[in-house]
């Protein structure tokens, strides 16, 4: 059974930095991300529906984090599939940071930490997991507009996981914490 890929790689006016995608985002953190109309009264952020005019590759990647996870090798059909790889590594590292007892203060600050550090890997850097599948940003200002990008990915990811893993109230959810440990594509961030 293959892994699932982006509905998003059929998106023809998605800037792409490298050879990966800015997609618009349905988002409330400030970056250079176009905004999507918000979500309509009534409707929950833990489950938007694809056909939505409000859905974004967030939404995508925190759906396919958990079907994705037990692949090892993933096809990379286009620049949306790279935003969903690095969107799902991210998850990743933030649930690796949830500790079963945490309360969601706790985990609050711990995950937007994470989110908030400026100083990750983006693709070209040396300590980037995924080098030999993303090209690197053509000069310095691709460069910069990715990084502010891929932070503004981070933030939003961060809010609306937490959103998820806590929605039962101040214990996490056993059901997303058992994805502490997996690793997608052997590979972490």
């Amino acid at each position: 059974m293959p892994a699932y890929h982006s509905i998003f790689e059929n998106e023809s006016d998605a800037r792409i930095i490298g050879n990966i995608a800015l997609l618009p985002l349905r988002t409330r953190t400030r970056g250079p991300a176009y905004q999507l109309p918000s979500l309509a009264s009534g409707t929950s952020d833990l489950d938007v529906d694809p056909d939505s005019e409000s859905y974004d590759a967030l939404d995508e990647v925190l759906s396919l984090f958990r079907a994705n996870t037990f692949f090892r090798n993933f096809e990379i059909k286009g620049p949306a599939d790279r935003l969903l790889i690095y969107g799902i590594l991210f998850v990743s590292d933030c649930l690796s940071k949830i500790k079963p007892s945490m309360p969601s203060r706790e985990a609050e600050k711990a995950v937007m930490t994470l989110a908030l550090d400026n100083h990750f890997a983006i693709p070209g850097d040396p300590a980037f997991p995924l080098n030999q599948s993303y090209e690197k940003p053509r000069d310095r200002n691709e460069a910069e507009l990715l990084r502010q990008y891929l932070g503004q990915v981070r933030q939003e990811l961060a809010i609306r996981l937490l959103a998820r893993v806590y929605a039962g109230g101040s214990a996490p959810s056993k059901w997303w914490l058992c994805f502490q440990k997996r690793r997608f594509m052997g590979k972490s961030l």
